[in-house]
């Protein structure tokens, strides 16, 4: 050990042993357990950039043995030492590393590839911890967060950048993501897809207009295509039992269920995606991720839209094997509006009235539906704003007819809702792309948008250590070293038994 190391190591010495009186020392029967805490943490982050300095040090302390080659086989001569800064949870750490280099060769410091140090000074553990936040507030948020937490300053520029960097490799991640033992998957694989507008930056024009035009919106929004897989075991319902639960949260009241309800399977290896690069490279990918999902478990395929025309061609091009259903929940606000349209918003008579058609419905009956709705259109007292309502639901339903075989679905205990991709539009895109205030460029919100789905997956860590491995692999050109999860979740049990 340097005699750097030894100074280091005494002084570490000294201020644990500080520590200790701090602890227990007369004043301490003064001390509120917030104030003990706050204080040691704070010494601690300090105590931890010094242990990191020391661990640093150490590892600089013995030139590399051996001579040091470039890639082409040039020997490279030992020539100093070079500082650098990193930038870890603790603060920045200055250290020297050997460096080697010859004439008409790029230099390098072989310390750089053992450590994995990553291209920039800001630690991969500070980046994953900042951008984790990110995914779930703004910028400005999670830089706030990390400065009340850490004492650190790290500029919002950074940030930025780090994400866009870090958010490289999601797509990569999940072409390589193993899928679920066949012995927990469902029986039934099922794929959904809906959209969902992101705000964007609009260009500025040469000459700003002094007002906006008649229907012109202030913020542009593009679309994000959002995809979901996973699959999942039967659940047998009866029309009946399916109405019900559709209604009753329109009760003022929940009325007593008539019927037991069946506990209801969940979704195994759920996966959802979003995408602003359009709906080719959306299902582009999902149809990859299928391919990976198949097997002699698989013993039904469903995919389920809200009907919009684009979706379901994509589906009937690249999941031809897949059943198309339309979500019955679209379906049954089509219904909806034409009661409200015939009825009135507060009439007592609209739920029997939805539910006796919604029956009909779930029924595999959809063309008596619309057949009673063309005859409505006979009436002459109808106004115009009412015939407009009901020709929309005539049109989307006998658009969707070949998709709304309920009767049929339910009988072999498909899923008919499109729940899961409804609230991974909400959840995924909207809670973190619409905040207050937000617009976005194209690169900037889809960088978010794989992050955030790392994390709403529940892929972060797995992400993290695939990440770190490519960006060794780019920045060395050598395999890395990964703590294996099981090893680390070991250590960190072991840091519990103190307790």
């Amino acid at each position: 050990m340097s005699s750097n190391s030894d100074q280091i190591v005494h002084q570490l010495r000294c201020e644990f042993q500080q520590l200790i009186e701090y602890v227990i020392d007369e004043r301490s029967s003064s001390r509120t357990a917030y104030e003990v805490e706050l204080t040691l943490f704070r010494r601690l982050l300090v105590l931890g950039a010094e242990l990191l300095r020391l661990f640093f040090i150490h590892r600089a302390a013995v030139r590399p043995c051996g001579p040091i080659y470039a890639s082409d086989g040039t020997e490279l001569k030992y020539h100093d030492q070079r500082p650098t800064t990193y930038f870890s949870v603790f603060g920045k750490v200055r250290f020297r590393r050997h460096y080697f280099h010859a004439v008409g060769q790029e230099g390098l410091c072989p310390l750089d590839a053992e450590l994995s140090l990553p291209a920039r000074c800001y630690s991969d553990l500070l980046r994953d911890w900042a951008e984790y936040g990110t995914t779930d507030e703004s910028y400005d948020e999670s830089i706030k967060l990390v400065t009340r937490i850490l004492d650190l300053s790290i500029s919002k520029r950074a940030l930025e950048t780090s994400v866009l960097e870090d958010a490289a490799d999601v797509d990569a991640f999940y072409e390589q993501k193993a899928v679920p033992p066949s012995e927990v998957e469902g029986s039934i694989l099922v794929v959904q897809a809906d959209g969902k507008g992101v705000p964007m930056v609009r260009a500025k024009p040469a000459t700003p207009p002094a007002r906006r035009g008649k229907g012109e919106k202030r913020t542009k929004k593009k679309e994000a295509v959002v995809t979901a897989i996973y699959t999942i075991e039967p659940h047998f319902r009866t029309p009946q039992q399916v109405a019900e639960a559709l209604l009753r949260h329109m009760a003022e009241h929940e009325a007593p269920r008539s019927t037991p309800q069946p506990s209801r399977p969940v979704p195994v290896g759920k996966e959802v995606l979003a995408t602003l690069e359009g709906k080719d490279a959306a299902f582009e990918r999902l149809t990859q991720r299928v391919a990976q999902r198949e097997g002699l478990h698989i013993q039904h395929r469903v995919a389920l839209t809200d009907g919009a025309q684009s979706l379901q061609r994509q589906v009937q091009d690249r999941l031809s094997t897949f059943t198309l259903i339309l979500d019955i929940i679209h379906a049954s606000e089509y219904l909806w509006d034409a009661a409200n349209a015939l009825l009135g918003e507060t009439s007592p008579d609209r739920i029997p009235w939805v539910k006796k058609h919604l029956l009909h419905i779930l029924s595999g009956q959809t063309s008596r539906v619309i057949r009673t709705f063309e005859n409505y259109l006979q009436d002459p007292a109808l106004s115009t704003s009412q015939r407009q309502t009901l020709n929309a639901t005539i049109g989307y339903y006998r658009r969707n007819l070949p998709y709304m075989r309920y009767d049929m679905y339910l009988a072999q205990g498909w899923p008919i809702g499109t729940g899961v991709i409804e609230g991974a539009c909400g959840h995924l895109v909207k809670d973190r792309m619409e905040q207050s205030g937000m617009r976005w460029t194209q690169t900037g919100a889809q960088a978010i948008l794989d992050l955030r789905a790392a994390r709403v997956n529940d892929d972060w860590d797995e992400y993290q250590r695939f990440r770190r491995h490519r960006q060794h692999q780019r920045l060395y050109n050598t395999p890395s070293i990964v703590i294996p999860a099981a090893e680390l979740f070991a250590f960190r049990q072991t840091t519990h038994l103190v307790a």
